[in-house]
């Protein structure tokens, strides 16, 4: 268990270093963030530096390849995956950036690069893994249709991890949560290389919530949520665990589901389900404090992934 320690606390002083030089940075380069108009209460926080992703996206790295031991090349790619949705957030955030608008990249533009990736990496672990998928003891082989599933659940995850950074804290809140006992999970599994990229994750991004915790210094930007949603999707294909992402990343969810549903209620009637999506700002609209709600996602997140460590303990025999 001592290089799972040693990682997260490297992770947590490699974070903490980095921070405030990028914060200054961006700062001093004018690489700030422009609210969408109709965010009125976040008004406020037009202004605020962005890209602050590649705070734990480089700890994470630096972290991770200083204790992976052993059979490692699967680890790198899902850390080369995380850097490589990364580049695409960064790409969007410095459009954003340059142009002083809220609208990077076009969605098919976002949409192409992350099928892309994601394409890459189902082929690689069709020829190498397969077809399995493992939930709860229960293993299920689907063959060649590992590819679009694996593409699919890319696209599902990343875009979701995008969505809920939202608030000040809550994408580096909720995702701490379900990196924390993915990774307790991954360890009964004998995942253990890919456990280390987990903790790692958590101690980067727990250095990072000393600058984004409301009221927040500087944002993840789409920079960050890419790389984090592209380092989940990757670490639960290569361990085959995809199914148990919708159990523990729950709020991840209904964060995508209420947004969708906004989208084609309001075509179909132009009427609005929520005050206005995605789900936590229906909260925010309804006059709940962000960080109320942040806390009650993280919540959420860390009894759903007690709950599911439990269960796998109890499967596996440790109790």
């Amino acid at each position: 268990m001592l290089k799972y320690y040693m990682a997260f606390l490297l992770a947590l002083l490699l974070g903490i270093l980095l921070s405030f030089p990028i914060l200054k940075l961006s700062k001093k380069f004018h690489l700030s963030q422009t609210i969408l108009h109709y965010v009125d209460k976040h008004a406020g926080k037009s202004g605020t530096p962005t890209m602050g992703g590649l705070i734990f996206i480089f700890a994470i790295i630096f972290s991770s390849l200083f204790f992976l031991q052993g059979q490692i090349l699967n680890s790198i790619l899902a850390l080369a995956t995380m850097f490589g949705y990364g580049l695409l957030g960064f790409l969007d955030d410095f459009i954003k950036v340059k142009f002083h608008k809220n609208e990077g990249l076009k969605p098919y533009q976002k949409i192409i690069g992350q099928v892309g990736l994601s394409l890459i990496f189902a082929i690689y672990v069709y020829l190498n893994i397969g077809g399995k998928l493992e939930f709860f003891g229960l293993k299920i082989d689907i063959g060649f249709f590992i590819i679009p599933f694996i593409v699919f659940f890319f696209v599902a995850v990343t875009n979701s991890v995008n969505l809920i950074d939202g608030l000040d804290g809550l994408a580096g809140g909720v995702n701490s949560a379900y990196f924390l006992f993915f990774g307790f999970i991954l360890i009964l599994l004998g995942f253990e290389q890919y456990a280390l990229l987990c903790f790692a994750c958590v101690g980067a991004l727990l250095a990072f919530l000393i600058v984004n915790c409301f009221p927040a210094k500087i944002f993840m930007g789409d920079t960050g949520s890419l790389a984090l949603g592209g380092l989940m999707a990757s670490i639960a294909v290569l361990s085959s665990t995809e199914l148990l992402m919708p159990i523990i990343g729950l709020v991840f969810v209904v964060t995508v589901l209420s947004d969708i549903l906004q989208v084609a209620y309001y075509k179909k009637t132009h009427k609005r389900i929520f005050l206005m999506a995605p789900l936590h700002h229906h909260f925010e609209k309804k006059g709940v404090h962000e960080n109320r709600i942040v806390f009650v996602y993280i919540l959420i997140t860390l009894v759903l992934g007690l709950i599911v460590f439990l269960s796998y303990m109890a499967l596996t025999g440790v109790i």
